[in-house]
């Protein structure tokens, strides 16, 4: 989780909303991202999406079964899809998002029985650090 805090800062520092993503199998790390919507002016360029990507990459394949994703905020609907989507095994966030959380703020995709695949959810790790830099972030830009 601290790399992926990393990608955040590096995203901040970048003018990007502060968001780090890790896809992780074992001890190799298979795909890094950061949110890069405003360098690429792609709207999908979610940190989520960004490591998906390289993972799948890296693996071969779209399923990403048996990895764990580190991401320093709770996913949106897009995101959470996309991991379900992907079969990740578990998901680790930071920061809960109150207004587009979906992996237990808002929706909880993770865990809804009607979709294909469920993955565990361990939410609040490095929570605080992950938070701080989206506050400061978000103050820096209002200022």
């Amino acid at each position: 989780m601290a790399i992926a805090l990393e990608l955040a800062a590096r995203a901040a520092k970048a003018g990007e909303s502060p968001v780090g993503a890790l896809v992780v199998k074992g001890e190799q790390v298979l795909g890094r991202g950061a949110n890069a919507r405003v360098s690429t002016g792609d709207p999908t360029a979610h940190a989520e999406i960004v490591a998906l990507r390289e993972a799948a990459r890296a693996l071969g394949s779209w399923r990403l079964d048996g990895t764990t994703f580190y991401v320093t905020l709770e996913p949106c609907p897009m995101c959470a899809g996309a991991i379900v989507m992907a079969r990740v095994g578990k998901l680790v966030f930071g920061a809960p998002d109150p207004k587009a959380g979906s992996c237990g703020s808002l929706y909880n995709l993770c865990a809804d029985p009607r979709l294909n695949h469920e993955l565990p959810v361990v939410r609040g790790v490095l929570g605080r650090q992950a938070a701080d830099l989206l506050s400061e972030f978000f103050a820096a830009k209002r200022s």
